[in-house]
């Protein structure tokens, strides 16, 4: 029997308007997503940014305790700067924003 332990490729995204960050990680399989962001080193990075109700992978909220799955892509969500009802209007109105 193969007793090696299988790693994944998972990759971890955070983006501002003006810069983002990529980081590419090998994790075990069966790593937990709170497992993978410590391993990244992320928190050091973005102390402010890692909490529970801003994390999804591809565009879906997650738990942290969800099992990651192989090319899986680890979004860190930032708060809207304006609401969507605020955007439209300020496009109908064009109203710059600042």
């Amino acid at each position: 029997m193969d007793n090696t332990e299988r790693f994944i490729p998972v990759q971890i995204c955070y983006a501002e308007p003006e810069n983002q960050i990529l980081i590419d990680l090998e994790v075990p399989e069966n790593t937990r997503l709170i497992d993978a962001l410590n391993l990244s080193g992320i928190e050091k990075k973005l102390p402010l940014a890692v909490k529970e109700d801003n994390i999804g992978i591809f565009g879906k909220k997650k738990k942290f305790d969800t099992l990651l799955k192989a090319n899986d892509r680890i979004e860190i969500y930032r708060p809207l700067e304006n609401s969507p009802q605020e955007t439209r209007r300020r496009r109908l109105l064009n109203i710059e924003y600042k």
